[in-house]
């Protein structure tokens, strides 16, 4: 019997994941034994400053990988839209999960969706992204910072400090949260596009023969190509959670592509991006291929000014 080793940070949702991983891998797998192991990460210590001042989502993987190097685990279990687009020399991003919903949602007690927010409503949300395109549709709300585990983001939406607040869907889809509220709005693609990665698991293991086999059971064809081309996109444009960037690729049901991308100021007041469709023949290096053309349209000094200004705020 192999004994593999999960390393996982200490939230609901992130022991729900690797919980899931667990299972599947334990059911598929007679001869291997699975175990958790929980690491409290520098981005769950630090709670009260934004993401982007402190260093970005990579906080919350930082103690886990230097776990895993020195041997402790094996394997990670990761959001995807929370792993860099570069892996630590040793590590490999082994496997791709089939996606959730890859949207982002609005939660609320008394509004079920942005366009009812009355003027000035209070809207919690720690990312750039999200902050840009609300304040794009509705330039009158109020946002304010918002960290936590997904439970104390709910809890301080239910006790008043916020009219809605905007998580992923997949988070609160795989968590059974979505009854805690009184509305659950999944946002489209045409109001908000998602962070890279968004509702797909991201698996992050030692480079071992045996590991590398059990990862690639988890492998989904369909999320590997759409994450490949949304981190392809980010990677290019050399931007983490320090700017406002969205990224989302689908496959569609006749086998196509469809490429959309937003960036820009996180006041709104500049924005750029593209919307395309591919066929899958057309895939390899399309997210680069977009972030070029936006490179050539004045980008990379837009994304610059972004930091500047997230920053400053």
């Amino acid at each position: 019997m192999k004994k593999l080793t999960i390393a996982t940070r200490g939230s609901k949702l992130a022991l729900w994941q690797s919980n899931h991983i667990k299972s599947v891998i334990e059911s598929n797998f007679s001869d291997v034994e699975v175990e958790l192991k929980i690491i409290i990460t520098s981005g769950d210590k630090i709670l009260d400053a934004p993401l982007a001042k402190i260093g970005g989502k990579g906080l919350f993987l930082k103690e886990i990988e230097e776990s895993m190097l020195r041997g402790e685990a094996q394997m990670a279990v990761h959001s995807l839209k929370d792993v860099p687009t570069v892996m630590p020399e040793g590590l490999l991003l082994s496997a791709i999960t089939t996606r959730e919903d890859v949207r982002d949602a609005m939660l609320s007690e008394k509004y079920p969706d942005i366009a009812s927010l009355p003027q000035g409503a209070v809207v919690g949300t720690s990312s750039l992204r999200r902050r840009m395109q609300l304040v794009k549709q509705r330039p009158d709300l109020v946002i304010k910072d918002l960290r936590g585990n997904v439970d104390t983001r709910i809890r301080k939406l239910k006790e008043g400090e916020f009219d809605a607040i905007i998580l992923a869907a997949a988070g609160i889809n795989r968590l059974g949260f979505s009854h805690l509220v009184t509305y659950f709005y999944p946002i489209s693609l045409e109001e908000m596009i998602p962070s890279m990665g968004q509702g797909a698991l991201g698996i992050e293991t030692v480079n071992e023969p045996w590991v590398l086999e059990i990862a690639a059971f988890l492998e989904d064809r369909n999320s590997r190509i759409e994450t490949s081309i949304e981190r392809g996109f980010v990677d290019t444009l050399q931007g983490g959670c320090q700017v406002p960037i969205g990224v989302s690729a689908r496959v569609q049901e006749d086998g196509s592509v469809v490429v959309r991308s937003l960036l820009g100021l996180p006041d709104a007041s500049e924005v750029m991006g593209e919307m395309v469709t591919l066929s899958q023949d057309e895939t390899s290096r399309a997210g680069e291929a977009m972030a070029e053309r936006l490179i050539a349209q004045g980008a990379m000094e837009l994304l610059h000014r972004a930091e500047v200004m997230a920053n400053e705020a």
